[in-house]
């Protein structure tokens, strides 16, 4: 049917392809909401738990570490494992991303809309 049209059949090609990546990506957006990645501080005193996406779900912290004294100390554990949950989460994400892209062919680093 498109036979003759040259080029025209080429771009039904990229809109199909195009389609199928929008649906890839939806739904890879949709399961980074289901990976978990644990970020910990102090040898796992305190540990931050949060989505691929970077929301923070849970925080663990070791009851030992809990005393008058050490305020501050453990103010910094707890930012500290935050801050790896989410360096985690958006290496997980590139990953993610990564593999996405591979997959489709597109060109290794390709930065996508999110």
């Amino acid at each position: 049917m498109l036979k003759g049209l040259g080029s025209l059949g080429d771009m039904g090609k990229m809109m199909k392809a195009a389609q199928e990546m929008q649906g890839k990506m939806a739904q890879m957006q949709e399961d980074m909401n289901s990976i978990y990645v644990v970020g910990e501080s102090g040898a796992g005193l305190v540990k931050a738990t949060a989505t691929a996406k970077g929301e923070l779900t849970s925080l663990d912290i070791d009851p030992s570490i809990f005393s008058q004294d050490d305020k501050e100390v453990v103010e910094d554990l707890i930012l500290a494992a935050i801050k790896d949950a989410q360096k985690r989460a958006s290496e997980r994400s590139a990953e993610e991303m990564a593999k996405l892209t591979e997959g489709l062919g597109l060109p290794a680093g390709m930065k996508l809309p999110f």
